[in-house]
């Protein structure tokens, strides 16, 4: 065990996760040990108790608790990744450069991995170094079940210029989703906030997000505002629709938790759109039966930014998953039906 040691931030740090930086500097050390030294108090920013989701500054002291010594961790990390994870994570890109990876990221497969998650784009990222002495960095997530979009960082500091510019909303987000039941009106913003409720398991594996009207929401302990703009663009009489969304902010399950709050849950969404229940055309239950799949249909379908280095403007479209296209085939949906940007007339 090593001894209790305090680490200065640098300045190639800055705005960086707690979480993301301790493994960078002990790789050996997985997320859950991380986040219950955090809970436990050992883990301390300045002195004072932190999360594991702590943005850290230029110059914070981060105490250091012993650890277990670690030996050719590099080797040991790589060789985690079979032949066959390295290929599907390598395929799964779709743009690339000196500064990012983009993916287009499958359903099922976790960003970040957890008590359960063994296999996730955080840990196969070790496949995708390109030549570069470290694996990629993650600097958003999406959910497990949800597809598209992935911004990967090459280095440090292109991944505090991403986090920065996701943050500070310099970045656009389109989301393609099919919902029970027709949105009405056709175009719309939904202004729930959002609070979290505990969940069932031992872990919180349970814990879903519960909406709240917006005067509620500063009376509510916990809860944040959160708005989503949302365009249906085809629909098949009153079953089902093809919908883009565009999150305004980014809380956790906020395009699910909105459309079902709205009555028109995401189809295949088992946790936010009941999915025992069939969807009768009157938006309740996310199951459309028949040869329409399970699956959640959710997919992160572009990404619009400012490249940090080159300035020049970096769109990045990822093409639908298989289960996302056998449902557009059955309905007669083609990707070319939509708008270039569907909320135009919201801007």
């Amino acid at each position: 065990m090593s001894q209790v040691q305090t680490v200065t931030v640098g300045p190639g740090d800055s705005d960086q996760r707690l979480d993301r930086w301790f493994r960078r500097l002990f790789p050996h050390v997985s997320q859950g040990r991380i986040e219950k030294m955090c809970r436990k108090g050992e883990i301390r920013v300045d002195g004072g108790r932190v999360k594991a989701s702590t943005r850290l500054t230029t110059g914070a002291q981060v105490r250091i608790p012993p650890l277990p010594e670690a030996h050719e961790i590099r080797v040991m990390t790589a060789a985690k990744v079979s032949d066959s994870d390295a290929k599907l994570i390598r395929d799964c890109v779709i743009y690339r450069d000196d500064h990012i990876i983009a993916l287009n990221k499958p359903p099922g497969l976790p960003s970040q991995g957890g008590s359960k998650q063994k296999r996730h784009v955080d840990g196969l990222s070790e496949a995708l170094r390109f030549g570069f002495d470290d694996k990629p960095r993650l600097v958003h997530r999406l959910d497990k079940d949800t597809s598209g979009v992935l911004l990967l960082a090459r280095t440090r500091e292109m991944a505090a210029a991403l986090t920065a510019a996701l943050r500070h909303r310099q970045t656009r987000k389109i989301y393609w989703a099919v919902v029970a039941g027709v949105p009405t009106p056709y175009l719309g913003e939904i202004k729930y906030g959002l609070v979290k409720a505990p969940g069932h398991g031992r872990g919180g594996e349970g814990e879903k997000m519960h909406c709240l009207h917006p005067r509620d929401v500063d009376g509510t302990p916990g809860a944040k505002r959160a708005i989503t703009q949302y365009a249906t663009l085809y629909r098949v009489a009153s079953r089902a629709a093809w919908v883009a969304m565009e999150p305004i902010t980014g809380r956790t399950h906020q395009l699910r938790a909105h459309m079902s709050e709205i009555g028109h849950p995401i189809i295949g969404d088992g946790k936010y759109g009941g999915s025992g229940q069939e969807n009768q055309g009157d938006g309740w239950g996310a199951q459309l039966g028949g040869i329409i799949s399970n699956k959640l249909h959710l997919h992160a379908r572009t990404m619009q930014l400012e490249h940090p280095v080159t300035r020049k403007p970096l769109s990045i479209v990822a093409p639908l998953p298989e289960h996302m296209e056998r449902t557009f085939d059955t309905f007669q949906w083609t990707p070319d039906m939509a708008a270039e940007d569907p909320f135009e007339t919201l801007q």
